[in-house]
């Protein structure tokens, strides 16, 4: 069985598109390979600045012959009918085959596919794949039709086996398929002919070309780890970069560089992002100061000079590069230790949303809500308002400008430039977390706080606007927000229910919204009882008292159906449900690591507050750990039967079996069994869930099962004495009322 080596040699490909190119080329040749009847047994894909490489292992030598049977038309069918299906099976009449149907007579053909070559099924294949490959970005040079990343040069395809290498004749364009390929741009030029995979690896390395990506990956933080740590240093890890680098690399040389002393006071998270944004460098700091002091980079060719001229001339493009975040952070930091009043008041003028106000509109409603949660998680009001005020502040800074992911760094430094505390100076960090499933989350309570108000006010605010997420699309980044409220809260235990943070919010943004055809005088009277609105609720009469409320203040504005304020009232109660449904699912999603399904999270949400989500997971989680128990398992089955034969009964005689089962009428030591474990586990399961303990309620039930099965192997619910079916009845409300103190055991599936 040969193999098979197919290598497409360009001009340089970008190296975020590396990675996905060589998938792109393994799985458009392997599907198309196996489609036309060909096997194979390894599959490998490589990739390098220039080229992009298949080799497969163990294809086989041709497809084989495949006969197939192929169903035609009636034989009283039209001629026309007939010749079609003759075109398209290539046969003649007298080699067809008149067989009964169900529907009369009907034509059979037997059509023989004969076995190709190899060499000729991938002679078609490889020039589909390249015509029709899918770069992200693509061009066409000279006067050919063809697209690729970059000009394409030559293409590599043999086929080998004992007896050699044979090339795979086709041509692309006027590129004509070969076995040569090329090395190192500068310290191997010229061309390589190749005769199997082995040797192709093996020549490219002689010609200063690592194949494997990996390989040069591994070489480039071995060289570069090793430099440092003889310098009394360390490399700071960052696998994206390594990844970039290894993909504008042919042959890594790795050589480290000096950081001029005006630029070692800059903050380190400024040299690294300047160096890795500009320069591709990796970052080397003394391990006792954390201090960032030299710099590594990675040139692609080996020099007389080991390097020397290369250095000399990135620390020369480096200077100037820290020259302007040095000249960036002066600059910054004379408006932070001003106060950064001149970055807030610049806020008003920057739209954070055209129907949400300004940046500086959406500070102060943040602002609000964090001073309202404070209090509720052990944090002063005045310093998470104080807090939130500045946490944005730098969003104007000439260095966030410049470097837009240093938002939030960059404030916790001019926060404290500014004499702020540095637990209030933290929040302008921290309140952004967590931006991703892998990213902590804040613990300090002010940093959770403001972190908490800033993604309420970011979902409330769109689902105010109705923009909502649909589909994959969520260009606002609010699924993102609304797990980052589920981990802030899951993660800190936090007690807190978001409905009236939500109600209070989404007011807040109606106000917003309906101000331009208010009266000043209308939206001050709203803000001043916005905490009442949020107490009391936004729902039905509630907010019609607020409105009397008005009217009694003295207000002269119109107030009737058309008015701003019932607008501002009015489907507030379905958004936050709609809202808290959003959380709902989100939730589903983040406990999917933990394995609880869907359907446990549905049946701990049957039990309020569901709009305390800390609580929500801990019954799930104790759910889904008792599910895991043989007596929680047997426990669901003996409920079902319980509720089954009671819902079954009810719907029969059209009355509710509800009341209390009375023990004067149990007949059986199982009847009464279970009327006495009933009462136990009632009295336990109450404090447990009193105390919150899920864990140790679902052991208490777990205790049911015993007498449930005892009793319905013992005894017959639908008796012919109406007094004992009716009171038994009762009994199995009593069990599933039960059962289903801790969660309603019916949403669960299976």
């Amino acid at each position: 069985m040969p193999d098979l080596l197919l290598e497409l040699f360009s001009e340089e490909i970008p190296a975020r598109m590396q990675a996905r190119a060589s998938e792109d080329l393994r799985r458009l040749v392997t599907d198309a390979l196996v489609e036309a009847g060909l096997t194979y047994a390894a599959a490998g894909a490589y990739a390098t600045p220039r080229r992009l490489t298949l080799a497969l292992e163990g294809l086989s030598a041709q497809s084989p012959t495949v006969t197939e049977e192929r169903k035609g038309p009636r034989t009283d069918a039209p001629e026309k009918a007939l010749e079609g299906f003759l075109r398209a099976t290539g046969l003649t009449k007298d080699q067809l085959e008149a067989r009964d149907d169900k529907k009369g007579q009907v034509w059979f053909a037997k059509v023989t596919k004969t076995g190709r070559p190899a060499a000729e099924i991938v002679a078609e294949v490889v020039p589909q794949v390249v015509r029709n490959f899918p770069w992200p970005k693509s061009m066409r040079w000279g006067a050919g039709s063809l697209r690729w990343v970059r000009p394409l040069h030559s293409i590599l395809c043999i086929l080998s086996d004992e007896a050699g290498a044979t090339v795979v004749p086709f041509d692309v364009d006027g590129i004509a398929s070969g076995d040569t390929t090329e090395g190192h741009r500068f310290m191997a030029p010229g061309r390589i002919k190749v005769t199997a995979f082995e040797d192709y690896e093996a020549k490219l390395r002689a010609a200063k070309v690592i194949l494997d990506p990996q390989a040069r990956a591994d070489a480039i933080w071995h060289d570069a780890t090793n430099l440092a740590f003889a310098a009394g240093l360390e490399v700071v890890e960052d696998r994206g970069l390594l990844a970039e680098v290894a993909g504008l690399v042919e042959w890594p040389v790795v050589l480290m560089g000096e950081i001029g002393a005006d630029f070692l006071d800059l903050p380190p998270e400024v040299l690294r992002t300047s160096m890795k944004e500009h320069q591709k460098f990796f970052s080397v700091r003394n391990p006792a100061s954390g201090r960032i002091e030299r710099f590594v980079t990675v040139a692609n060719r080996e020099t007389t000079d080991h390097g020397a001229t290369i250095l000399a001339g990135n620390q020369k493009v480096l200077s100037a590069r820290l020259s302007d975040a040095k000249f960036f952070w002066d600059n910054d930091l004379r408006v932070a230790k001003a106060g950064m009043d001149d970055w807030t008041e610049a806020l008003k003028s920057v739209t954070f949303e055209r129907r949400l106000g300004s940046v500086a509109d959406r500070v102060e409603r943040i602002a609000d809500l964090s001073a309202e949660i404070a209090p509720l998680i052990g944090a002063d009001p005045e310093q998470a308002r104080t807090a939130a005020r500045i946490a944005k502040a730098d969003l104007h800074s000439e260095m966030v400008f410049e470097f837009p992911e240093l938002q939030g760094t960059m404030g916790r430094y001019y926060a404290e430039a500014a004499g702020h505390p540095p637990e209030i100076a933290a929040v302008a960090q921290e309140h952004y977390q967590p931006l991703g499933p892998s990213d902590a989350v804040p613990t300090a309570p002010l940093s959770v706080a403001v972190a908490l108000a800033e993604k309420i006010d970011t979902l409330t605010g769109f689902w105010a606007i109705d923009e909502k997420p649909t589909g994959s699309k969520d260009p606002f980044a609010l699924r993102r927000a609304a797990l980052g409220v589920i981990r802030i809260l899951v993660d800190n235990h936090l007690r807190l229910r978001l409905y009236p943070l939500i109600d209070r919010q989404i007011v807040r943004h109606k106000i917003t919204i309906h101000r331009p055809r208010a009266g000043d005088g209308v939206i001050d009277t709203l803000e001043e009882i916005v905490d009442e609105i949020a107490h009391h609720g936004v729902f039905g009469s509630a907010f019609r008292a607020v409105l009397d409320r008005l009217r009694e203040a003295g207000t002269s504005h119109d107030l009737s159906d058309g008015s701003v304020l019932h607008t501002v009232g009015e489907r507030v109660p379905d958004l936050s449900t709609d809202l808290l449904a959003f959380f709902h699912d989100r939730l589903k999603v983040h406990l999917r690591a933990e394995e609880i399904g869907h359907d446990v999270i549905d049946a701990a949400l049957s039990k309020p507050p569901v709009d305390d989500l800390a609580l929500v997971v801990s019954r799930a989680r104790a759910l889904q750990d008792f599910l895991r128990t043989p007596e929680g398992e047997n426990l669901v089955q003996g409920y079902r039967r319980a509720a089954n034969i009671l819902a079954q009964a009810e719907e029969k005689d059209g009355v509710e079996y509800r009341f209390g089962a009375d023990l004067k009428f149990a007949e059986t030591e199982e009847e009464r069994a279970l009327f006495a474990a009933l009462e136990t586990a009632t009295a336990r399961i109450a404090p447990a869930l009193e105390a919150e303990e899920f864990a140790a309620a679902m052991g208490h039930m777990a205790a049911l099962r015993g007498p449930i099965d005892a009793f319905f192997e013992a005894v017959q619910v639908n008796a012919d004495n109406q007094i004992l079916r009716r009171n038994r009845l009762n009994l199995l409300h009593q069990i599933v009322q039960t059962c289903e103190q801790v969660a309603d055991l019916g949403k669960l599936s299976g």
